[in-house]
């Protein structure tokens, strides 16, 4: 039996839409072991410029050899189809708000740079004052910014499912302003800055949208900010004059 060959790139259409790679052929293998490419998922092989069911694919269809057709609805039935990054089921990538000009193609390759995170509820994902090196969007769940003032705390907003945070320290590795907490179990993308670095290198173009988007954001909340402190120094005014 011939090993597979290395150096070949592959694309997946996996099940929740979205098209992940290249990627080589061990990688492609490992998916597969773990269930997460199936032997009807559409497979691109650059070598040929063809897609395939990946049953189909030369030094693929040997992986399903003795995966009866029962076996294979048995596990669907009970599961689903099984994401292709591990903790990201589909439609995750769609609630980030910064994400909304990338297409599908783009979102499966983004989402390689980066680490999925579970949090638990009550655990802290950043720490007020350490040094930090990565931003987070949050798939799933909900996460609370906090300052803990003479051992009191004071919340100072609450982040849902497509909201992000940690963007200063992915730019300047500076110490975090506040603590994070997971209000309730979250899943997170982790972007650190060896990540953000590497794809700049090697994906400009996802770089580009991803950056654009982390700037409307920014934007939008300096002018939110701005329209508050305007609000209360006129309101400060006006209380004076009375």
């Amino acid at each position: 039996m011939n090993s597979p060959e290395t150096g070949i790139g592959f694309k997946i259409w996996a099940a929740d839409d979205v098209v992940y790679g290249p990627v080589e052929l061990p990688t492609l293998v490992e998916w597969i072991r773990d269930e997460r490419v199936e032997a009807n998922t559409w497979v691109y092989s650059e070598q040929t410029d063809t897609w395939s069911k990946a049953s189909n694919v030369p030094d693929l269809g040997m992986f399903f050899r003795g995966r009866t057709a029962s076996t294979a609805r048995a596990v669907s039935a009970d599961a689903g189809p099984a994401p292709l990054v591990q903790g990201i089921r589909p439609g995750m990538l769609r609630r980030v708000k910064i994400l909304a000009d990338m297409n599908d193609q783009q979102l499966g390759r983004f989402v390689q740079f980066m680490e999925v995170k579970q949090m638990r509820q009550f655990n802290e994902v950043v720490k007020q004052g350490e040094h930090g090196d990565a931003m987070f969007l949050i798939l799933e769940g909900e996460v609370r910014v906090r300052l803990m003032i003479a051992q009191k705390e004071t919340t100072l907003t609450t982040l849902a499912a497509g909201e992000f945070f940690g963007e200063m320290t992915l730019f300047d590795q500076g110490p975090r302003s506040a603590d994070v907490v997971a209000n309730n179990d979250s899943t997170l993308l982790k972007i650190s800055h060896a990540a953000f670095v590497k794809l700049i290198a090697d994906a400009p173009d996802l770089a580009t949208p991803f950056l654009l988007g982390v700037c409307r954001t920014l934007t939008a909340r300096m002018r939110a900010d701005n329209k508050r402190y305007r609000d209360t120094i006129n309101f400060a005014r006006a209380s004076n004059t009375k």
